[in-house]
């Protein structure tokens, strides 16, 4: 399984969504996972980005699949990264 930092802006549209009914954020989780993301953890952060989320998936499509998903929705904007966990990365130099 791959692992993915999504980084997520909300649009204005995303934010009246979010200030009108807060359990669409939990929604939005909840069809992630049925388009094959696990959500490993999310939060609210502060500066450029309102959201981080860590998903799991099978691999390059799958994640591309839920951010173009959700991205064309209109409510949020996004930035997906590919993370590698550190032990992987020291053994692949071994």
């Amino acid at each position: 399984m791959a692992v993915y930092v999504m980084l997520t802006t909300l649009t204005d549209e995303g934010r009246k969504t979010v200030k009108n009914n807060p359990e669409r954020i939990k929604e939005v989780n909840k069809e992630v996972e049925e388009m094959g993301g696990k959500i490993l953890a999310q939060y609210a952060i502060l500066g450029p980005y309102d959201f981080i989320n860590i998903i799991e998936t099978v691999g390059n499509t799958t994640i591309t699949k839920i951010a173009l998903e959700i991205s064309s929705r209109g409510t949020l904007q996004s930035m997906t990264l590919a993370a590698i966990p550190i032990d992987d990365l020291i053994a692949s130099w071994q």
